[in-house]
Order: C-alpha cells, then sequence, then structure tokens
C-alpha cells in the first residue's frame, strides 16, 4: 500500500513538472498584452469588454472622456538616448506637462534629466525598477519593483513616491492590477501608440507625426518613446496641428481626479 502511494506522488509530480513545462504560464495568473483596435478618422478606440471592466475595477485606465477635445502626453523612459532633452524643451515651449514612465536604471543613468523633469512639473510614474515581466512575479516581488525604484526616485528628488504605474512591454494580470490598487498605484495604459522603441532604426519625423495625427482622438493618452528622434522631431509639429483642430493638452493627474479610485493600503 506504501508502495503504491509513493508511486501515485512520483507520478502526480511528473504530470504536473510536465504541465509547467509544456505550458509554463499556467504556474502563473493569466497575463495578458495590452492591445485595442486603433483610433480612426478621431473615434476613440476600445479595448473590448473584458478589459474595460477589469481596468474599471481597479482604477486602472487608458483614455478620457469622448465628448471633450482633450489629450495626455506620456513618454517611457528605459534608457537614455539623447532626445529627451529636445522633448523637454518642446514641453516647456509650449506649455504641457506630460507624464514620464521611467525604469530604475533611467533614474541612476540619467539623473540631471530626472530632476529637470520633476522641477518643471511633469509626473513621474513608475515603470518598475528592473523592467521584468511584472505579471509573472509573485504579490511580494510586484511590490518590491514599485518600492525600489520610489525609493531611487526619493534618493534623487523629493519624490517620496510613485502613484501612477505602467507596465514594462504592456503585459498585465488581474493580479497586478489589484496588487497595484492596494499599494496605492494606479495603472495607466494607453490609447495612442506606435512601433517608436528602436533606437537604431530611426523611420523620420513623418512616421511619428503621421501615427500620432491618423490615431489622435478625444480623450487620447498617448504613448511615445523617448528614444527616438523621430518623436522628438515630430512633436513640435505634432502639437501645433493638435491646437489648430481644436486639441488641448493636459496632465494625468487632473484626468484621474475624475475617476473614482479606492486604495486599499
Amino acid at each position: 500500500m506504501i508502495k503504491q502511494h509513493a508511486t501515485g506522488i512520483v507520478l502526480a509530480m511528473v504530470i504536473i513538472i510536465t504541465g509547467i513545462i509544456v505550458n509554463p504560464f499556467t504556474a502563473f495568473a493569466q497575463e495578458f498584452s495590452w492591445g485595442f483596435k486603433k483610433a480612426q478618422n478621431e473615434v476613440p478606440p476600445e479595448a473590448g469588454a473584458n478589459f474595460d471592466q477589469m481596468l474599471e475595477k481597479y482604477g486602472a485606465v487608458y483614455k478620457g472622456k469622448d465628448d471633450e477635445k482633450v489629450m495626455y502626453l506620456t513618454f517611457d523612459c528605459g534608457y537614455e538616448n539623447g532626445y529627451t532633452e529636445s522633448i523637454l524643451n518642446t514641453l516647456k515651449k509650449e506649455k504641457i506637462q506630460a507624464t514620464f514612465f521611467l525604469t530604475g536604471h533611467y533614474l541612476t543613468s540619467a539623473t540631471p534629466l530626472v530632476k529637470r523633469m520633476v522641477k518643471e512639473g511633469h509626473e513621474i510614474g513608475n515603470h518598475s525598477d528592473k523592467h521584468p515581466n511584472m505579471a509573472r512575479l509573485t504579490e511580494q516581488q510586484m511590490l518590491d519593483e514599485w518600492k525600489r525604484f520610489d525609493q531611487k526616485l526619493a534618493e534623487v528628488t523629493d519624490v517620496e513616491r510613485t502613484v501612477f504605474a505602467r507596465p514594462p512591454e504592456g503585459v498585465f494580470s488581474e493580479e497586478l492590477l489589484r496588487v497595484g490598487q492596494k499599494a496605492g498605484y494606479r495603472h495607466i495604459f494607453w490609447s495612442v501608440a506606435f512601433k517608436d522603441w528602436l533606437r537604431d532604426k530611426p523611420q523620420g519625423w513623418e512616421y511619428a507625426y503621421n501615427n500620432l495625427m491618423s490615431q489622435m482622438h478625444p480623450g487620447a493618452i498617448i504613448l511615445m518613446h523617448t528614444v527616438s528622434p523621430d518623436n522628438a522631431e515630430a512633436l513640435p509639429r505634432f502639437i501645433k496641428d493638435a491646437k489648430k483642430k481644436g486639441y488641448r493638452f493636459d496632465s494625468i493627474n487632473n484626468l484621474v481626479n475624475d475617476i473614482p479610485f479606492v486604495s486599499n493600503s
């Protein structure tokens, strides 16, 4: 009987291990890649009922009101490539407050630019410390990523902690949103984006400009990467022409003030 029992345990372990090898994601909470049907003709995109309900449940957002011609600029910064200063100059000239989602590496390797962002009134978002797949971490590992980033931020600026978070590569899980909300982090996704993160393959300012103009819509949360020279060159033109079409730019801070958020921390 004992021998049969032991054999059964071994067999069960083999089945479990084999299942994880064949489908490793079963060991984690279900993960999703953020996506949506791109906006056309200034009609806001839709992420689908499932994503809409999940994000609303945890106070996460990806767009603003569809009846106001307001847009929100956000930038992801994993490392510095020489174009962030130009972007900051444009924002200063246009008097626009943006949100910069930084990594821990960026905080320590581009500290003068981070200090400038804070000094000029931009919001710093938490893009994690090490830029991992956040959906595959344990709850404690998720918290460690955000808190290590916040600690580094507090060491180089007078900002004690962040309140906006964005998962690397847009990969997330409902558990990530839940843990983030509980800890006081509000996830900010986006409704306008394009392939702009290849540092060594610029396609010209018109590429970025055309993508931005064709996807813009009321309530747009725009994601751009600061490593792209295309974005830095297109930004002044885009802002100018968006304003001509009746749009204005506002901060994520002002956007979320209109959307209820309850932290369980």
